[in-house]
């Protein structure tokens, strides 16, 4: 009896010993899996509804790779959701860009932050325990770059910021 004991935790030790050697495959820190192979609901954007244009004759000639006027829009739509005007923002970016860009822009910001944060998610992908029962480490790892929004508010106010859409601060009782 004890050398089958001796022997289970002999492969038990093995398989943990196994389960801490590191891969070369992503880090995942939120450990999120989708269960079923069905398809994702997510890509599919719908299209507006069909319309019966008042005069057919005046419809425009359809031209391959065009676009029709029941085909999906997101970004006008998006602007039109939030009040703007889709036609004028449409060009109107570059001025934003420009100032945004005014000190100057890495071409390859995106590659150098992507490899960066790769190196992040491997230093901080969580103890054994956590990687062994999937545990989500994702808020624990960036907790330090999280923004107290309370104490942003506070901040902003100090400095005369207007903060119409923030609750007030009340002063407890002790």
């Amino acid at each position: 009896m004890r050398r089958h004991a001796k022997r289970i935790s002999l492969a038990l030790a093995a398989a943990l010993a196994l389960a801490a050697c590191s891969s070369d495959r992503e880090p995942q820190l939120m450990n999120l899996r989708n269960p079923s192979d069905g398809p994702d609901e997510f890509l599919v954007i719908p299209n507006k509804p069909l319309e019966m244009p008042e005069d057919i004759a005046a419809l425009p000639t359809p031209t391959p790779g065009g676009s029709n006027l029941a085909g999906p829009t997101p970004q006008a739509d998006m602007f039109a959701a939030l009040g703007g005007n889709a036609s004028a923002a449409a060009g109107g970016s570059g001025g934003l860009l420009a100032y945004a860009g005014r000190f100057g822009t890495a071409g390859n910001i995106r590659a150098e932050l992507a490899v960066a944060d790769l190196e992040f998610r491997r230093a901080n992908n969580g103890r054994l325990l956590e990687r062994l029962f999937n545990v989500p480490v994702y808020f624990d790892a960036y907790a330090p770059f999280a923004l107290d929004q309370r104490a942003e508010t506070e901040r902003f106010r100090r400095v005369g910021v207007r903060t119409p859409a923030a609750p007030p601060t009340f002063a407890v009782a002790q």
